[in-house]
C-alpha cells in the first residue's frame, strides 16, 4: 500500500464524525456530510460513518490509482459516495502538491447521497 492511501485509511478511521481517536494518527483534515446525508436519521448517520471508516471493498473499477480516496456502498436502499479531496492547507484555495506529505496536505472527506454528486 502506498504512502496516501495509508494517510487516507489513517483519516477515515478518525472517531465518530471525524474528532481523533484515542491513540489514532492526527491526519490533518476536516469531514463533511452534504444535505442529504445530514437530514437522515441519525441512527443512519452513524451506521453510515462506520461503514466510511471501515470501507475496504477497493478495486481496480473504484480505486485506480490506489490511494483509497474513493469508496460507495448500500444503506436502507440508499447509494452512498464518500470521496477524499487533498487541499494545499486548511483555506482549500489550491489543491495539494504532495498528497502523500502530511505536512502539504489537508484532507477533506465528504459522505454524499449518489444522486448529490
Amino acid at each position: 500500500m502506498n504512502q496516501i492511501a495509508k494517510l487516507n485509511d489513517q483519516f477515515r478511521s478518525r472517531g465518530r464524525f471525524g474528532q481523533p481517536s484515542s491513540g489514532a494518527p492526527e491526519v490533518p483534515g476536516t469531514m463533511f456530510l452534504t444535505m442529504g446525508v445530514a437530514t437522515l436519521p441519525r441512527a443512519v448517520q452513524f451506521e453510515i460513518w462506520a461503514k466510511v471508516q471501515t470501507f475496504s471493498d477497493f478495486s481496480e473499477g473504484n480505486d485506480p490509482y490506489g490511494e483509497r480516496d474513493f469508496g460507495a456502498f448500500d444503506i436502507g436502499g440508499k447509494k452512498i459516495f464518500w470521496k477524499i479531496d487533498y487541499y494545499a492547507d486548511k483555506t482549500l484555495s489550491a489543491g495539494s502538491e504532495d498528497p502523500a506529505d502530511p505536512e502539504k496536505c489537508f484532507r477533506v472527506l465528504t459522505v454524499m447521497l449518489a444522486e448529490e454528486y
